[in-house]
């Protein structure tokens, strides 16, 4: 991706952060808040980001840009477990 012009690699790299933490979101949304669960499906995705922002050669700079892509995956992720959770609960009356 050197070759990339470094606004669309920022772009794709949050991309793939918001993506990777889609389903890490949907299984955290159920969860005991601060349990070790919840701990878990918040954390295990960001050893892939920080890989995926090395091997596109971008510098720590980007970092708050990925953090906030994540949350917004988490948070995505979160709300479809909750829809999905109401819409089986009406089925069920």
């Amino acid at each position: 991706m050197q070759n990339m012009n470094p606004v669309i690699v920022v772009i794709i790299l949050m991309l793939a952060a918001f993506v990777l933490n889609l389903p890490f979101g949907y299984l955290r949304a159920p969860t005991k808040k601060f349990s070790v669960k919840w701990f878990a499906y918040i954390h295990l995705p960001i050893p892939f980001i920080i890989a995926l922002r090395l091997l596109a050669g971008m510098s720590y700079r980007i970092i708050p840009l990925l953090i906030v892509a994540a949350i917004a995956g988490q948070l995505v992720g979160g709300k479809f477990n909750l829809r999905s959770g109401k819409m089986q609960d009406q089925d069920a009356c």
